[in-house]
C-alpha cells in the first residue's frame, strides 16, 4: 500500500485503500469512468427530486448526518450554477442583452415633446444651429428617427457622465478646478471619477449608448460573482435571524440551506427564461401570467423550506419569512450598485 502496510486482505487495515494492482487496463479506466458518471447522475437527479418537491428537506438531512444518498451541496451548486450560466448567457447573447428606449423608434407624442422642448431652448439661444437642425429633423415626419438621432442632431449625446458636467479632457477639468478656492475643489475620489468618465468617453468617442451596451454587458458577465458572494451573506441573514437558535444550527447548516435555495431558484430562473422565450416566439399574453406564478412559487417554496428546516409554527416562519425577504432584498441591491459601479470604473 501506498502508506507503506503489509495487507492482507482485499483493503488496507491502516488507511482504507483497495488493495489494487497499480497498473490498470484502457477498458479499466473506461469503465471507472462511466461508472463515475452515471453514479454522479443519479445522484444528481435522485437529489434534484427531493429538492424540487420536498422543501427544506435535503437541508435537514444533510444536517442530520444522512448524506450518502445525496449529492454533495457545494458539488450541486457547481454542476447547477455552471449549467444555469452557460443557459443564462445563450438566452442573453452579447450585444443583444441589454437594449434601450434609444434605439426605439419615437412615436407621435415623443416627436411632440421633444419639438416642443428644443423650441423652448431656441428662444433663449436663437442662433444655435444645432438646435435648429434637431428641431428640423424632429419636424420631418417622413423620416424613421430613434431618440438617439434627436439627442445626437441636438449635440446632446456626448458622452455618459457620472456628474452633472461633462469635461472634454483632464486639461479642461484642471484649468476649471484651478479657478475655484482649495475647499471646493474636488476631492481624490472625485477626482478619479471624472477621470474615469473622460477615459471612457475618448473610448467610446463619446458615443453613451455604446459605452452604456458594454457596461451592461459587464455587469451581466459578473453575475455569476454576484451570487457568489452572496451566498455567505444570505446565510448570515439567516444567522441573525435565527440568533436565538444558534446551539442549534452552525453557520455552516445556514449556509447548506442557502446552497440548496439558490439551486432551486437557478431551476425557477431557466423556466422564467425559457417561458419568456416562448411568450417573444408566439406572443401570447397568458403566459405572463405564468411567469408571475413562477417567481410566487419562489417565494411561497422559501417559506416552505424554512418552515421545514427550522421546525418552527406557520406564525414565527411566517414573519421571519418577511423579514428574510427584505433583508435579502436589501442585500442583492447593495451587491448589485458596488458591482455596477466596479464594472463602471473598470469599463
Amino acid at each position: 500500500m501506498n502508506c507503506g502496510t503489509v495487507v492482507q486482505g482485499h483493503y488496507c487495515q491502516n488507511c482504507g485503500q483497495e488493495n489494487v494492482v497499480p497498473k490498470e487496463t484502457f477498458w479499466h479506466m473506461v469503465t471507472h469512468f462511466f461508472f463515475d458518471i452515471t453514479h454522479f447522475d443519479s445522484n444528481f437527479f435522485h437529489t434534484a427530486h427531493h429538492l424540487i418537491f420536498k422543501p427544506g428537506f435535503l437541508s435537514k438531512e444533510y444536517m442530520l448526518g444522512r448524506r450518502a444518498r445525496y449529492l454533495h451541496p457545494v458539488k450541486m451548486y457547481v454542476f447547477s450554477s455552471a449549467i444555469f450560466f452557460l443557459l443564462f448567457f445563450s438566452f442573453f447573447k452579447e450585444g443583444g442583452a441589454i437594449s434601450f428606449n434609444s434605439d426605439i423608434a419615437v412615436n407621435k407624442n415623443e416627436r411632440a415633446d421633444f419639438i416642443k422642448k428644443v423650441e423652448e431652448k431656441l428662444a433663449k439661444d436663437t442662433g444655435n444651429i444645432k438646435l435648429k437642425s434637431a428641431l428640423a429633423l424632429a419636424k420631418d415626419t417622413l423620416k424613421h428617427i430613434t431618440l438617439n438621432d434627436l439627442l445626437k442632431a441636438e449635440g446632446e449625446n456626448n458622452g455618459i457622465s457620472f456628474m452633472t458636467r461633462r469635461y472634454k479632457n483632464m486639461e479642461e477639468y484642471d484649468s476649471i478646478e484651478k479657478t475655484l478656492p482649495l475647499q471646493k475643489r474636488d476631492g481624490w475620489i472625485m477626482r478619479r471619477l471624472v477621470k474615469k468618465q473622460i477615459d471612457i468617453n475618448e473610448k467610446y468617442h463619446g458615443d453613451e449608448n455604446e459605452a452604456a451596451k458594454h457596461l451592461g454587458e459587464s455587469i451581466l458577465h459578473r453575475l455569476p460573482y454576484m451570487l457568489f458572494v452572496s451566498l455567505p451573506l444570505f446565510a448570515l441573514i439567516l444567522k441573525i435571524v435565527y440568533v436565538r437558535r444558534r446551539k442549534q444550527f452552525y453557520f455552516a447548516d445556514h449556509g447548506v440551506f442557502t446552497i440548496h435555495l439558490y439551486v432551486f431558484t437557478f431551476i425557477i430562473l431557466l423556466l422564467v427564461f425559457g417561458v419568456g422565450k416562448l411568450q417573444e416566439a408566439t406572443g401570447w399574453d397568458f403566459i405572463g401570467f405564468i411567469i408571475a406564478i413562477l417567481f410566487f412559487g419562489l417565494l411561497f417554496y422559501l417559506f416552505k423550506a424554512m418552515r421545514k428546516f427550522y421546525g418552527q409554527n406557520w406564525g414565527k416562519t411566517f414573519l421571519k419569512f418577511i423579514l428574510v425577504s427584505l433583508l435579502s432584498l436589501i442585500m442583492m441591491l447593495l451587491l448589485f450598485v458596488i458591482f455596477t459601479f466596479f464594472s463602471a470604473v473598470t469599463l
